[in-house]
């Protein structure tokens, strides 16, 4: 039978386990608790399963509820003590990283950059997909080679991302179209450019249905672009209206 010492010693090592377990624990709890400031996490305009089987509910659930709300938290603390730059546009502050104080540059960058993609990666989602209509399809077509050849060069170039970022179509002004991909979650509006749609390739995007097969899941999530929303998206920009 164990000595008194034993036991006791056995105690304080689970006591000990336990509270290691508190503290990971502790983040988490803390992480669900929004973070006052100018910027919050806009709702999802549909349900989480909605986008099934392409995407499904569990990935959409943490990935909104979770790590877009990390994005917008880190954000909304980094600008804590920074109300004038807190009154900005979230596209006018990543237009002018540079100006930026350094002591948060880098948490404006990931964390609005986060929040900006996000934003618009729900908003350009929908269950009932479609196809590109009007002015949007003829750009297709004209800058790009049509939808099947964007298809295939914009799944290339989200392939060629390495480690976790983005794959984006830009538009300017006069409605001109781009391919563009980017690490971590730096966005076009970085160089001032505004991005028409993008998807996300970091992992927490698709992992828990498709694992390491992103090709699959770059395919696949062309079934749940809301092309209608797309098409306004494309009219802002060329009125000069879109933000982010």
């Amino acid at each position: 039978m164990p000595s008194i010492e034993m036991r006791m010693s056995r105690r304080a090592a689970l006591g000990g386990i336990a509270a290691m377990g508190l503290a990971v624990l502790a983040p988490q709890r803390a992480f669900a608790q929004a973070v006052a400031g100018p910027f919050k996490l806009p709702p999802l305009a549909y349900a989480n399963d909605a986008l099934e089987p392409h995407i499904d509910a569990r990935t959409m659930e943490i990935h909104h509820d979770r790590h877009h709300a990390a994005y917008v938290n880190n954000l909304n603390a980094a600008l804590k003590d920074h109300g004038e730059l807190a009154k900005q546009p979230l596209q006018e502050i990543l237009a002018k990283l540079n100006n930026v104080p350094d002591s948060i540059r880098t948490a404006i960058r990931n964390n609005g950059g986060g929040h900006a993609n996000h934003t618009m990666f729900w908003e350009i989602m929908g269950p009932k997909g479609g196809k590109p209509e009007g002015e949007l399809a003829q750009a297709i077509d004209r800058d790009l080679g049509g939808l099947e050849k964007l298809q295939t060069d914009f799944n290339a170039a989200g392939g060629r991302v390495f480690g976790s970022g983005w794959v984006f179509l830009t538009v300017d002004g006069g409605g001109k179209l781009a391919l563009e991909s980017t690490p971590n979650q730096d966005t076009p509006l970085m160089d001032g450019k505004r991005a028409l749609f993008g998807n996300d390739v970091w992992e927490h995007a698709y992992y828990l249905k498709y694992q390491n097969r992103r090709p699959d899941y770059l395919k696949a999530w062309w079934s749940v672009v809301n092309w209608p929303k797309v098409g306004e998206r494309y009219a802002a920009a060329k009125a000069g209206k879109l933000t982010i």
